[in-house]
């Protein structure tokens, strides 16, 4: 017996080709190989060390008692001293350079201080003070 064939052409739903098409997308992306990014080569520079620090002697230190003269950490007589710091001063030849930090006791009497910075000016020093101040930090 021989049956009859009709048609039997059915047509898939619309509605599913937007979620096939989603689909392989989604597919392709995943499998697609990823190359990194590299950008472009640069070489970042080096912080460069300040020559200013370098260049810069360590300031003459006076410091004036009512007993003694200090300079830079070695005692002197008040005779020995204008000698000393002309030694000291003739080896800077920059303004920067020629600076007498003077430090004094409160004790210290007013007419040694004048006859220090006098002797300082002379030589050719830029006398400059060291003040104490007192700073009140509250830390809460």
């Amino acid at each position: 017996m021989k049956l009859k064939r009709g048609k039997l052409l059915v047509d898939p739903p619309a509605s599913a080709s937007s979620d096939i098409a989603f689909i392989l997308i989604i597919f392709f992306l995943v499998c697609a190989a990823v190359q990194p990014e590299t950008g472009i080569a640069q070489i970042l520079p080096k912080t460069e060390e300040k020559t200013e620090k370098q260049e810069q002697s360590k300031n003459i230190e006076v410091s004036i008692t009512p007993n003694s003269i200090i300079l830079n950490g070695s005692p002197l007589k008040l005779n020995e001293f204008p000698l000393k710091l002309n030694a000291a001063l003739s080896k800077k030849t920059r303004d920067e350079d020629r600076i007498v930090t003077v430090k004094s006791a409160p004790n210290t009497p007013y007419p040694l201080w004048i006859k220090i910075s006098q002797v300082i000016e002379q030589a050719g020093g830029i006398l400059t003070l060291e003040l104490e101040s007192d700073r009140i930090i509250n830390v809460e």
